[in-house]
């Protein structure tokens, strides 16, 4: 747009100054004239956005974990199937083989009562392998990715930081894109969603938790990302067990979370690899 002498902004929705009467009586004609007041005002403050580089492979990300969202739905309802019908996994199967080939040879052999039976399980056993098939290829695809010039240093400088893996450190890279634009760690947190969501008013406080808002994609790894942090990092494990003598672990862990998100911070700005402390 710039280039036709148009200068525009995209702005969050749930940004933009609304009246009541606004909220219950939406229509496009009051919705266009909100924004252009808003804009007009200077309420109105545009988000960031990536370059086109940056959002097809931020789109390879997104799309793998929603594949591996299917894939887990399908194996449930595979599991659900056999449940139903009351077919007990051998004893072989029941400690870690789950989706072995083994097992899926084994779910390919049963032979139901009804034709439809047999069917049913094909149709689902065969949608569970296309969804494991193109799990692999992208997984494939984002690891020669994370070799490429645009990402490789920061690629190895984040799986120095316990935790985090390769498909983790792409989905920080795609996902934050430059590091820079965050001014301090209370920036970045509340764009990740590791901020408390709070109701005050006079003296009295309500503190609700973590807000709603959030990036979906960033904070789950994050999240995921600590828990497996503070079983291999000392000073996170330690930090882990007192704020859980105060806390419920679940809560404990967001601050893990944000502990680690400031170590990220500090590798992606110093471009220095983290080493790990020792705890005495």
């Amino acid at each position: 747009m710039l280039e036709l002498g148009v200068k525009n902004i995209v702005a969050n929705p749930a940004d933009i100054p609304t009246t009541d009467k606004e909220r219950k009586q939406k229509e496009d004609k009051r919705d266009s004239r909100k924004i252009a007041r808003s804009l007009e005002n200077g309420e109105l403050q545009g988000i960031y956005i990536p370059g086109d580089d940056t959002l097809e492979d931020r789109a390879m990300l997104r799309l793998r974990e929603k594949i591996t969202g299917d894939l887990v739905r399908y194996k449930c309802r595979i599991k659900s199937l056999l449940y139903f019908h009351g077919i007990k996994f051998p004893e072989e199967f029941e400690n870690n083989s789950h989706w072995s080939k083994r097992f899926i040879k084994w779910i390919e052999e049963l032979k139901f009562k009804q034709e439809s039976g047999n069917q049913t399980r094909d149709i689902l056993l065969n949608q569970a392998k296309n969804f494991r098939e193109s799990l692999l290829t992208l997984t494939r695809q984002i690891k020669k990715l994370s070799q490429s010039e645009k990402y490789k240093t920061n690629v190895e400088l984040l799986t120095s930081v316990p935790g985090i893996g390769l498909i983790t450190a792409m989905t920080l890279l795609t996902e934050i894109d430059k590091i820079e634009r965050f001014s301090d760690l209370d920036h970045l947190c509340s764009y990740v969603g590791l901020v408390p969501s709070t109701a005050s008013t006079g003296e009295k406080e309500i503190v609700r938790g973590i807000t709603p808002r959030k990036n979906h994609s960033l904070r789950r790894i994050i999240i995921e990302s600590s828990w497996i942090a503070i079983r291999i990092d000392p000073a996170l494990s330690l930090a882990f067990a007192n704020y859980s003598k105060e806390k419920e672990k679940n809560k404990a862990i967001i601050k893990i979370a944000r502990k680690l998100l400031n170590r990220i911070c500090y590798v992606l700005r110093t471009k220095n690899k983290y080493v790990s402390c020792v705890v005495k």
